[in-house]
């Protein structure tokens, strides 16, 4: 059953090692400090996200979409990525969550799992299925969407203009389980 309450797109997540909240002009620096590590992107289809002008037209993107969320270790308070809800390019009864980014000391364990974790929930409250467009040659992202248990929709791709470049992407859902 859908929640009666429009879907809020910036709601607050709290998980035992994230807090994810609206983000905010004030997290600019925070996380482009993050942002600014080179290696974040190597395997991203925008390899050049790294550098501040490009991540200057993300980070107002990311403002102006109203669904964008800053992720902060819950035990420091420190920034250590973003990621963002859309509707503009999904199907009815979907919603995209993407944009993900997270410190590289943040990877390989669970943070990322428990981000999307958090953030499937809120959205399988109001939607049949929440949608991740990864790039088709990004195989951490296509791993990382695998082990959180995201299914690969044969056929449904996409293209996507990535760091200058038409950049093929796959699509993966979580679906809302049957009740």
């Amino acid at each position: 059953m859908k929640e009666p309450m429009p879907f809020d797109p910036q709601p607050t997540l709290v998980g035992p090692m994230v807090t994810l909240s609206p983000l905010r002009a004030e997290d600019w620096e925070a996380l482009f400090a993050v942002a600014a590590d080179p290696l974040i992107w190597e395997v991203h289809p925008a390899h050049d996200r790294w550098q501040e002008p490009v991540f200057k037209q993300f980070f107002a993107n990311a403002m102006e979409s109203g669904g964008c969320l800053v992720i902060r270790d819950k035990a420091t308070g420190a920034v250590i990525g973003s990621s963002r809800y859309d509707l503009t390019r999904v199907e009815p009864g979907e919603v995209e969550i993407g944009w993900t980014f997270l410190a590289r000391s943040y990877w390989g364990g669970g943070t990322n799992r428990e981000i999307k974790t958090l953030m499937i929930a809120h959205a399988l409250r109001w939607f049949d299925a929440a949608v991740f467009y990864v790039g088709a040659g990004n195989i951490r992202s296509r791993r990382a969407m695998e082990k959180i248990g995201g299914e690969l929709l044969p056929g449904r791709t996409i293209d996507f203009e990535m760091a200058g470049v038409p950049t093929a992407h796959v699509v993966y859902a979580i679906r809302k389980p049957l009740a």
